[in-house]
């Protein structure tokens, strides 16, 4: 059978990424509706259910090197396929668990599908761009982080009838077999994507491959000045966008606040998600008229001043300034990617890696907000949400002066 032409290879590899893209979207935002749920199931505090994002997050720092080096050996579509393998894998385990009722089994089944996502976090970043001619590849990420949004604002919508219903009356039992079955559907979903993604495994065969690399050579890409100071950055974005995402159902249903109930405080939640949706195709346009280091330093600042507004103001004001952060995250991942990468292109999946890595944000920076919600309330943790927006403008002006646009093969 011939190989296919460069043309229908990057239709094929558009379509496969659209699952993906969309499922990782949808299931990373349902996971922080658990936190509410699982908070009025239970009876936790804010500190045990921020451990959700914890077990979530946490396998990106722990399986990011191994998965890197599984990936180098056999390759990114097999990687892929393997991911989307895991994650359903994971999804069914917190069906089991559900049944089960346990909540350490809930958090071993989220470590299990954030590890499959740790794949698609280092390989998707670079496979579109391998099968993709160079002045395209841009356009084909955004409207990729387009589709990663949209299943974003899909979960709240969808997930919120399932996982923030009141419905005690109905037993524990009962309560668990509702929360479960988002995660049957995304279950079968991953099944047929990892199965497409298998059958399409030779689909880059010819294009270059993953170089292996000695561990002196993986030393000297970690302690690049640049990728250290992205990768600080990266851990806070991602910190501050899953606290915020994660609390907002909390801060909604204050009677300071809006007073509404979860259910409705959880489909509200999607407007948040809506607006890194809309900023990431307006802000394609902004990037190509401004440089990407003072576009990131602004948003990064309006974060800042949107969360603080949160902190002091109550009513529809805060919520609508909590809310609206969502549109100054909408920019920040592809840009602290392309910015912190070394020059050395071969290096790709090791700073993919390291920046994988950094994701460990939405697990550490969710857990110690909690803490400070339950020791100085809600509205005053979220000032450690606006500290990781001030870091995350601090290395955009430090970009700036010695900006140079980034490489599209990597953008």
């Amino acid at each position: 059978m011939s190989a296919p032409s460069p043309a229908a290879r990057a239709a094929r590899m558009f379509r496969l990424s659209i699952g993906t893209y969309l499922s990782g979207g949808f299931i990373v935002s349902l996971i922080s509706l658990l936190v509410p749920r699982l908070k009025l199931l239970m009876g936790l505090d804010y500190f045990r259910a921020s451990l959700v994002q914890l077990a979530f997050h946490s396998s990106y720092l722990l399986f990011a090197l191994p998965i890197t080096a599984l990936l180098v050996r056999i390759g990114y579509m097999r990687g892929m396929a393997a991911g989307l393998a895991v994650m359903a894998l994971g999804c069914a385990g917190f069906v089991a668990a559900a049944g089960a009722a346990s909540y350490g089994a809930v958090l071993l089944a989220l470590l299990a599908l954030a590890g499959g996502i740790t794949f698609l976090q280092i390989a998707g970043n670079i496979v579109v761009a391998v099968v993709e001619p160079e002045a395209r590849v841009i356009s084909r990420m955004t409207l990729l982080q387009g589709f990663n949004s949209l299943g974003t604002v899909l979960a709240p919508l969808i997930g919120a009838s399932f996982l923030l219903t009141e419905n005690s009356a109905a037993g524990t039992e009962r309560a668990w077999a509702t929360l479960a079955l988002p995660f049957v559907a995304s279950t079968l979903v991953l099944l047929a994507l990892a199965v497409a993604f298998w059958r399409a495994r030779d689909l880059l065969a010819g294009l270059p491959a993953p170089r292996r690399m000695p561990l002196a050579g993986l030393g000297r890409v970690l302690a690049d000045r640049r990728l250290l100071a992205g990768t600080a950055a990266m851990f806070a974005y991602v910190g501050a966008e899953v606290t915020i995402g994660t609390l907002l159902t909390n801060y909604l249903v204050q009677p300071a606040i809006l007073g509404v109930s979860p259910a409705a405080a959880g489909r509200l939640v999607s407007l948040y998600w809506a607006g890194a949706m809309a900023g990431r195709f307006l802000g394609a346009l902004v990037l190509v008229r401004w440089p990407p280091p003072r576009v990131l330093a602004g948003v990064a600042a309006g974060a800042v001043a949107l969360v603080a507004l949160a902190i002091a103001a109550t009513g529809p004001l805060g919520a609508a300034a909590l809310i609206a952060v969502g549109l100054m995250n909408a920019i920040m991942y592809p840009t602290l990617f392309a910015l912190s990468l070394p020059d050395d292109e071969g290096a790709a999946p090791y700073a993919a890696m390291a920046l994988c890595m950094a994701v460990v944000g939405g697990a550490v920076v969710p857990v110690l907000t909690g803490a400070l919600a339950d020791a100085y309330g809600l509205a005053a943790s979220l000032a450690l949400p606006a500290l990781c927006y001030l870091g995350i403008a601090a290395f955009a002006l430090a970009c700036a002066g010695a900006w140079a646009r980034p490489r599209l093969a990597l953008a």
